[in-house]
């Protein structure tokens, strides 16, 4: 019985240091969590004609960048108010045929509906009225432009910042004659 306890002593004490050797060492270093960012869930793209590959952004000068730039935020603050005021028809009228077609496909609304958020709230998408009700009016309603990029002549896509200086895309728009219409 003896040499069973020495036995068991020689086997749990060098364990034993070992365990309280380690716990005086600090651990390997781990990395603190990113930050999460509350973002709007990404919207599929909307299959597009290819970029003008001529399309050279320095052509723009600084004047019509600017007024582009304040025509794309009046925009968005006018789509801010007819998406808060939950008035889907008039958002309707401010998208291209293109982007409006495509968020009335059977493809896009299962896809969408498939979103964990849609999903966790056991809500299935019908139609674009949907979207706008279940997707756009919760995500959409406070956008604030703070940088555009021009892709073409007439085509810019508009972005926000966050507070830890992510650019996020918010819309792309194409300018048709006096009027910019959202593309995706």
């Amino acid at each position: 019985m003896k040499n069973l306890t020495s036995s068991i002593l020689l086997f749990v004490l060098p364990c034993f240091l070992v365990l309280l050797s380690c716990a005086g060492q600090p651990s390997s270093p781990v990395p603190p969590p990113a930050a999460v960012i509350q973002e709007p869930d990404p919207e599929p793209a909307v299959p597009d004609e290819p970029p003008d590959e001529n399309f050279d952004p320095a052509t723009i000068t600084q004047e019509i960048f600017d007024s582009t730039k304040v025509d794309v935020q009046q925009l968005i603050q006018d789509l801010n108010g007819i998406i808060r005021a939950r008035d889907y028809h008039t958002w309707v009228s401010h998208l291209s045929e293109n982007y409006l077609r495509y968020i009335s496909s059977p493809d896009f609304l299962a896809q969408t509906s498939a979103s964990a958020r849609l999903r966790q709230q056991r809500i299935v998408l019908n139609s674009p009225e949907d979207y706008f009700n279940h997707v756009v009016v919760p995500s959409r309603a406070n956008d604030r432009v703070d940088d555009i990029e021009f892709t073409s002549q007439n085509r810019v896509k508009a972005y926000t910042l966050t507070p830890n200086g992510q650019r996020l895309r918010l819309y792309e728009l194409e300018k048709t004659g006096e009027s910019w219409k959202i593309m995706n």
